[in-house]
């Protein structure tokens, strides 16, 4: 009887794991053709002329801010780049605005609460990197001001983002 219950449980867990590990979130973009235009930007530390290192160059030319289908979760290629803005502001005091954006998919109403939501992470995230929330307005277009046309996946990509506004 002992032995029935042992592999039962052995049983379980291994279902369990293989559920487990078989999960993912979101789909997989692999031969869409889909390209991160945050992604890329792992250049070796040499110095330019103002000290600044040729990553830190990169990260700081990042200014749009792109997420999956249906979400507002920062990617990390993301925080990289917004960990440098927000050393800026932190120096600087300027104020920024944070323009956040959908794809065409879903209703106007539920397009601009996603383009709100999305800014408002971009904000949590620098705030939280000691930025000032003063210094950062929030506007959300929704699906208004579409980078690019068309009802593709590469556009729809391009579409699901927050623009960092100086």
């Amino acid at each position: 009887m002992q032995v029935s219950k042992i592999g039962k449980f052995a049983a379980l867990v291994v279902a369990f794991g293989v559920i487990v590990g078989c999960s993912s979130k979101g789909g997989d973009t692999a031969g869409t053709g889909a390209v991160d235009p945050n992604a890329g930007y792992t250049s070796p530390s040499s110095s330019s002329d103002n000290g600044m290192s040729s990553e830190e160059a990169a990260l700081r030319a990042i200014t749009t801010f792109y997420f999956e289908f249906d979400s507002s979760d920062l990617k990390p290629e993301a925080m990289r780049a917004l960990d440098v803005h927000a050393k800026d502001l932190k120096a600087a005091g300027n104020r920024v605005v944070l323009e956040g954006h959908t794809d065409e998919r879903g209703t106007r109403e539920y397009n601009m609460a996603l383009g709100e939501r999305r800014a408002a992470a971009v904000q949590r995230y620098l705030v939280l990197q000691g930025v000032s929330a003063g210094q950062l307005e929030l506007v959300s277009y929704g699906e208004e001001k579409a980078a690019a046309t068309g009802s593709s996946e590469e556009a729809w990509a391009q579409n699901r983002r927050v623009e960092l506004r100086k």
